[in-house]
């Protein structure tokens, strides 16, 4: 257990940045740390009025904001459980989640709200408003009293940086956050993350990303996830920095218009982002044949690559001091051409079970293909008999590793042994230098005609970037590899091929795709057909594709 209590640094943050901006939604007048004090405070006596008890399990649903995240420090700071849950869950998921942690408490953005039916949560006994925090539903009739008396007295007692203090007693040890996953193998499981695991992942970004007081951050990862919510958040709140809160879908458009007013210091991305931005305006201008000559020429190449980075870092703002890449495998071809014009970034990795950090470097020290080395709170293994050249299964255990699976002791003791080593899942190997590097996840792995391990996603990762191809998922079929890809319809509409000829003319082009990617496999990984699927695949909130949701089809005779 580290010695730093969670709940004491959350309070001197508070306390030493007390005038300092500490949150806005975007386009909005931000917050103060004292006025998210305040809030805290309000929230404090409400639960205790309405008789909330340590270990109460309070649920939060909505897009990125302000109030969600004084939900999230009112419940942690107050000694209850908070469960954050994606927005992208189906009404009957959230409903589900919201009956199965034992919530008492929903706070809830409006649009979700009209989708869900409270009736079919008996055991919640308020529902409250992210919007306003006014009362949607509650079963105790006083509690809008309750709220108005909390108010009237923070009003009238105020509050003071000396005065201020969060309640005591809530150890590193306690259970502060269950979250359930989206996850790509079926239904989710309720991840028990305990302050002691919170903490951990906010003291390694403390002491290895250099934040200051008033540092701006975007957050527009959602929150629920355990990726944004510990660096996008959790974190830059302890060093007293600004987070602005995009609480709208993060277009393209939508997202660089947001940076160009933010100008965040740190970046937290997905791959898909960065994938999207490469193939539809950089790959092109690569492929002219000018750039190619120029690119041809040391003095030139070296122009030309200065001018590319500087442009790319100009419409992330300009101001961030790196960007970290999460929650999926990042292309290799991307990353080799980020590395070679010298963005600063880094690809880091880890799990819900985990808080989520496993293993990251600085982007000075990041090593292509590789997902950093293990953080010191951690210690890992391969489950091979030679790490460096034998793929094996990823196992760590260490401070910030889940309390286990909520009311699942069963999928509990398939994960974590009696040593306390969790399984990931995820099959890697070492370098000599202890950086891993992932291959796939152990239930994707595809035993090929000999017993060769076939990983797909090192081969969708190369179809991905390949022409008229949006995504892709390689699945076995008795024997043979089968691409199912959903085409990019859109480079295919800028191309004006008739409707009526464009299904053959997109067969013959992925035809083209698929010798391509042949030649750069093995024999054993080698794809045998490639088939069209008619809309995106769906996906987990870290834009990793749903696989059990999948199947190849038989062609017609």
């Amino acid at each position: 257990m580290l010695q730093n209590n969670f709940i004491e640094l959350l309070e001197e943050s508070v306390k030493k940045y007390w005038d300092s901006p500490a949150f806005s939604n975007f386009g909005e007048k931000p917050l103060n740390y004292k006025e998210i004090a305040e809030k805290i405070l309000l929230f404090h006596d409400v639960f205790r009025k309405s008789k909330i008890k340590r270990g109460d399990k309070i649920a939060v649903v909505g897009p990125n904001s302000v109030n969600w995240a004084i939900t999230y420090l009112s419940t942690i700071t107050y000694g209850a459980v908070i469960v954050p849950i994606l927005c992208d869950f189906h009404a009957e998921d959230i409903q589900h989640i919201v009956n199965h942690s034992d919530a008492r408490y929903l706070f809830v953005a409006k649009s979700i709200y009209d989708r869900i039916d409270e009736e079919t949560m008996p055991g919640l006994e308020a529902v409250f408003s992210l919007e306003d925090f006014s009362l949607y539903y509650r079963k105790e009739k006083r509690l809008r009293k309750m709220v108005k008396e909390a108010e009237k007295k923070l009003k009238k007692e105020g509050v003071t940086k000396e005065d201020f203090s969060l309640p005591s007693g809530i150890e590193n040890s306690d259970l502060a956050a269950i979250l359930y996953t989206s996850g790509t193998t079926g239904f989710s499981k309720g991840v028990m993350l305990p302050n002691n695991s919170l903490l951990a992942n906010v003291m390694f970004a403390r002491n290895n990303i250099t934040l200051e007081v008033g540092s701006r951050v975007l957050s527009f990862l959602p929150l629920a996830h355990s990726y944004p919510c510990s660096f996008d958040f959790l974190f830059p709140f302890t060093v007293g920095c600004h987070i602005t809160f995009l609480g709208q879908m993060p277009s393209p458009k939508i997202l660089l218009g947001a940076f160009a007013e933010v100008k965040p210091c740190l970046i937290l991305f997905v791959p898909l982002i960065l994938e999207k931005l490469y193939k539809k305006q950089i790959a092109p201008l690569l492929n002219k044949g000018a750039v190619k000559t120029m690119l041809r020429l040391p003095a030139l190449s070296s122009l030309l690559k200065n001018k590319i980075r500087k442009k790319l870092e100009a419409a992330f703002g300009g101001n961030f001091r790196q960007i970290v890449i999460g929650g999926a495998a990042l292309n290799c071809d991307v990353e080799k051409f980020l590395k070679n014009i010298g963005l600063r970034f880094t690809v880091g990795y880890g799990m819900t079970e985990c808080g989520p950090l496993i293993s990251f470097a600085h982007w000075d020290e990041h090593r292509a293909e590789s997902v950093g080395k293990t953080i010191g709170c951690l210690e890992s293994k391969i489950a091979s008999s030679d790490p460096v050249r034998e793929v094996g299964e990823i196992l760590v255990r260490g401070e910030n590793v889940m309390l286990g699976y909520y009311k699942n002791e069963e999928a509990t003791r398939e994960v974590l042994d009696e040593e306390g080593w969790l399984r990931t899942g995820d099959l890697g190997v070492f370098d000599q230098d202890g950086f891993i590097y992932i291959k796939g996840r152990s239930k994707n792995m595809i035993l090929g005609p000999s017993g060769q391990n076939i990983y797909p996603e090192e081969i969708e990762s190369k179809l991905n970037v390949m022409p008229f191809i949006q995504e892709s998922l390689v699945m076995d079929e008795k024997g043979s590899l089968i691409a199912i890809v959903y085409p990019d319809w859109e480079s295919v509409d800028a191309l004006k091929v008739k409707d009526e000829e464009a299904e053959k003319w997109l067969e013959k082009k992925m035809e083209e795709n698929r010798k391509a990617v042949n030649e750069t496999l093995p024999n054993y990984c080698r794809l045998s057909r490639i088939q069209f699927h008619a809309e995106p695949f769906e996906k987990t909130p870290t834009q990793k594709i749903k696989r059990f949701l999948y199947q190849v089809k038989t062609p017609a005779a």
